[in-house]
C-alpha cells in the first residue's frame, strides 16, 4: 500500500492556505541558489500559482508537495520536476526552510514517501536530483537513500558572481 504519511511527516497537495508559507519559502533568498530564483514574487502571482496547483502531473509534468510535520506545521516542500512519462523518470527536489527542523529525517522520510509513490503509483523507473557539490548535507542524505553520485557539471551553476559545480544523482530501480 502507497502512502503520503510517515512516522514524522505526511505530504500533502498545496492549499490556499499555504500562500504564506510559499511567499516566505520562495522569497527567501538563502535558497535562490539552489531554486534557480532571481527575483521575488508576488503574493498575486504565488496565488495565481495556487489556482492552478491541481493540475494533472501529466498536463504539466511538475508536482509540488508540502511537507508536514504530525501536528501539521508546515515545514517544506518537496517537488518533482522533469516527468517524462514516456522515459518513466523525473528530477526531484527538496527544502525544508526551518533550519531548526534540519536533521531531524524529516527530509529522508518525505523522500522516501515520494520515492515510493513515483515508482509505485506513477511507475516511474529512476528519479534524479541535482545537488550543488558544496552541500554535504544533502548530499549524503541524498547517497544514504540509495542514490548514486552519475556525474558532475562543472561551473553549472551561478550565483553572485561565481560558478558552483552541481552533483547529478540517481536513483534507478529494477
Amino acid at each position: 500500500m502507497v502512502t503520503l504519511k510517515g512516522e514524522q511527516i505526511y505530504l500533502r497537495a498545496l492549499e490556499q492556505r499555504d500562500l504564506d508559507f510559499l511567499y516566505e519559502l520562495e522569497n527567501n533568498t538563502k535558497v535562490w541558489e539552489v531554486s534557480g530564483t532571481v527575483t521575488p514574487y508576488s503574493k498575486d502571482v504565488l496565488q495565481l500559482y495556487l489556482d492552478s496547483a491541481h493540475r494533472d502531473i501529466y498536463d504539466v509534468k511538475q508536482l509540488r508537495l508540502v511537507i508536514c510535520t504530525n501536528e501539521q506545521n508546515t515545514v517544506g516542500l518537496i517537488d518533482v520536476f522533469d516527468f517524462e512519462p514516456n522515459h518513466n523518470r523525473a528530477g526531484i527536489g527538496i527544502v525544508v526552510l526551518d533550519e531548526a527542523q534540519r536533521n531531524k529525517g524529516i527530509g529522508a522520510e518525505a523522500i522516501k514517501l515520494l520515492c515510493n509513490y513515483l515508482f509505485e503509483v506513477l511507475g516511474l523507473r529512476q528519479v534524479y536530483a541535482n545537488i550543488l557539490e558544496e552541500n554535504a548535507p544533502s548530499l549524503h542524505l541524498f547517497k544514504k537513500l540509495g542514490f548514486q553520485e552519475i556525474g558532475i557539471k562543472k561551473d553549472w551553476v551561478r550565483f553572485k558572481g561565481t560558478y558552483k559545480n552541481e552533483v547529478l544523482l540517481q536513483k534507478i530501480i529494477n
